[in-house]
């Protein structure tokens, strides 16, 4: 399991990008967002039919590139301004991941009975 410090951010892009390329292409991606990809943050694209997602992460000593295509189904953007890129939280990223919804996300809380 990855764990990541506690400021990483997540950009996730919001326009489709050409999967085929890899390392460089990627991080020219987020410096044409306006964003500095070498700088510890994840960067998750996704391609023009949403069912392939790369996250591009640079650790401090090399680049790390993941992948997940969906068998079933695409992945869901979150809701992004004008600007080509939102930031999401370690735990948004997880349920882009999972393929959870973002429209309309559900916690479930254990409510035990109240104390006597």
């Amino acid at each position: 399991m990855l764990s990541f410090a506690t400021g990483t951010r997540v950009f996730v892009a919001t326009e489709p990008i050409d999967m085929r390329g890899s390392f460089d292409a990627l991080a020219g991606a987020a410096r044409r967002l306006g964003l500095e990809p070498s700088d510890g943050h994840l960067y998750f694209f996704l391609n023009r039919r949403r069912r392939l997602c790369r996250v591009l992460w640079f650790d401090g000593s090399g680049w790390i590139l993941l992948s997940k295509r969906l068998e079933r189904g695409t992945f869901e953007l979150p809701a992004a301004g004008a600007s080509g890129q939102v930031a999401v939280s370690a735990s948004t990223l997880a349920m882009l991941l999972d393929g959870i919804a973002l429209s309309a996300p559900r916690r479930r809380w254990y409510r035990g009975r109240a104390a006597s």
